[in-house]
């Protein structure tokens, strides 16, 4: 194959909501396309992805996937593939994988997986099956995620690491201005998480250490920055420490409130990588993270951030009060967050590594 030639990639995700994964999805897409690949995306009728492919101009193709025994969707999907006239098919979630790779191979199209959590891979028929015969390639987005493929019997998985763009994360307000919007002092130390409010991601955990931060003539004040399921339970949570926790809800404003902020925490109980702490460090903030899955890869203790366990809010809570009480030691790790963002995670770095991956499966 040339390598000059455009290509045609159908991008599968099944998920009906937008997070983390979805954003990856659209950076790859965008990237793809300035480059002059053509792009085709099959979601969920009525789901946030494809309202986002529209509003964007793709090429959508609306597909139910309801459940991984919607054996109807296979046909679909083949039939949307067949329609579309792709070179390859880029499967983005765990539903569109088990369909998707049932549909690639009947429209006799290669396929490839990105996996991004970093839970156990069963080993199992259907394990085999699916990345040993149904799949061209596997993609893990971080080493922690590939060590998760690899224990389930999933041989040599390639990382290609989730990216931020920097550039997007450029403030168009003054500092100054967000804080005084937000309510916050000029003293106040002021520590941010964004995230969906999901058990998983330990914001519990986060306004528990809060409470816990020894006595200081700096005032701390947490924002949450993000919707979910466990807000009500979160706030309630968070009452009797009265405004020291402001809950923002979803924001479209990341680049401002990182500008905003002081610290940015991200206490997961699970992370395949953390791109939100990548978008922190990007933006040139000290993280304190969760020493979890590929989070704890990203952060590199003592040269970008802190790491914590995960679940405890007491050690937290002490690297919390470190930062406050060390400018220096703040603004140090801050002023490496760019640097390490350039080592793999900017767009363009992984837009480079799929489009390598896409003509070494086209080319074998």
């Amino acid at each position: 194959m040339s390598p000059e030639r455009p290509l045609s990639i159908a991008h599968v995700d099944a998920e009906p909501a937008f997070s983390g994964g979805e954003v990856q999805v659209f950076l790859l897409i965008e990237g793809l396309g300035r480059r002059g690949h053509r792009n085709v995306l099959i979601a969920p009728p009525g789901s946030a992805s494809e309202r986002e492919g529209r509003a964007r101009g793709l090429e959508v193709h609306a597909v139910p996937m309801r459940s991984d025994l919607d054996l109807p969707a296979v046909v679909r999907l083949r039939r949307a593939l067949a329609g579309a006239r792709v070179d390859l098919v880029h499967l983005h979630t765990g539903r569109a994988t088990w369909l998707g790779a049932w549909a690639a191979r009947w429209a006799r199209r290669p396929a490839v997986s990105t996996r991004r959590q970093d839970r156990p891979v069963a080993r199992s028929a259907r394990t085999r099956l699916l990345y040993g015969r149904l799949l061209a390639r596997t993609v893990a987005i971080s080493p922690a995620v590939a060590e998760c493929l690899r224990l389930g019997g999933v041989r040599a998985p390639q990382v290609i690491a989730s990216s931020v763009d920097p550039a997007a994360l450029r403030p168009r307000r003054a500092r100054a201005d967000v804080r005084a919007e937000l309510g916050l002092a000029p003293e106040d130390f002021v520590v941010l998480t964004l995230c969906a409010l999901v058990p998983r991601k330990g914001v519990d955990v986060l306004v528990d250490a809060l409470a816990a931060l020894p006595p200081s003539p700096t005032p701390s004040v947490l924002l949450v920055a993000g919707d979910g399921p466990e807000r009500a339970a979160l706030e309630a949570r968070a009452a009797s420490l009265g405004r020291r926790v402001r809950f923002l809800g979803a924001r479209t404003d990341k680049a401002e409130l990182l500008a905003a902020c002081d610290a940015f925490v991200l206490a997961s109980r699970a992370e395949g990588l953390g791109v939100a702490a990548l978008e922190a460090m990007a933006a040139g903030r000290a993280v304190v993270a969760s020493r979890v899955g590929g989070l704890a890869e990203a952060v590199v203790e003592g040269r970008t951030g802190l790491l914590v366990p995960p679940g405890e809010p007491a050690p937290l809570a002490a690297a919390l009060a470190r930062l406050r009480d060390d400018p220096a030691l703040r603004a140090q790790l801050a002023g490496n967050g760019p640097a390490r963002v350039r080592e793999g995670f900017e767009v363009e770095q992984m837009v480079s590594a799929y489009e390598r991956l896409y003509r070494e499966v086209l080319s074998a």
